[in-house]
């Protein structure tokens, strides 16, 4: 009896320490991101630099590409030489990134568009439903609808319930 009670114990704190350290996450529920849809970008202020292929837009900042929203306080948008074509975003500032089902919230994200991943960091919240997700930093494959939460992780899930 004693040894079933340790193994019992055993299986429970084994997943709880590797959710101390990273947490594998699904984000999109299945959502694979077309990099190809366009890029709608609206803020309060725009200044642009021709020089180094780099666009900051300043205040109340709101990013769409298909079903997936972007806001923040700064985005700095970097183009990609050869073509003109968004290679990257850096926001900031009051982060959330969502889709018709999550939403994340962080400190800064910076957004690759050709690989479709997206890397937050500080303070990051993750809501799925009624469930929640928070550690250091999460970095998030649209591709692939999966993510990987890292930094002191901290969950609650709602028996019950699915993300």
């Amino acid at each position: 009896m004693k040894t079933i009670l340790m193994a019992a114990a055993a299986a429970l704190w084994l997943p709880a320490a590797s959710l101390a350290q990273g947490a594998n996450v699904a984000f999109g529920g299945g959502l694979t991101q077309d990099t190809s849809l366009p890029v709608e970008i609206e803020s309060d202020e725009l200044q642009v630099n021709q020089a180094d292929g780099t666009a900051i837009f300043l205040g109340n900042v709101r990013v769409v590409q298909g079903p997936m929203r972007l806001a923040a306080q700064s985005v700095r948008v970097e183009y990609a030489p050869e073509g003109g074509g968004i290679r990257r975003l850096h926001a900031s500032g009051g982060v959330t990134l969502a889709n018709e089902r999550e939403a994340a919230e962080a400190q800064e994200a910076i957004y690759t568009i050709e690989s479709g991943e997206v890397v937050m960091t500080g303070d990051v919240l993750l809501t799925q439903g009624p469930n929640t997700l928070a550690g250091q930093r999460l970095v998030i494959d649209l591709t692939a609808g999966t993510g990987r939460m890292e930094g002191r992780v901290q969950t609650v899930f709602r028996p019950g319930t699915s993300p």
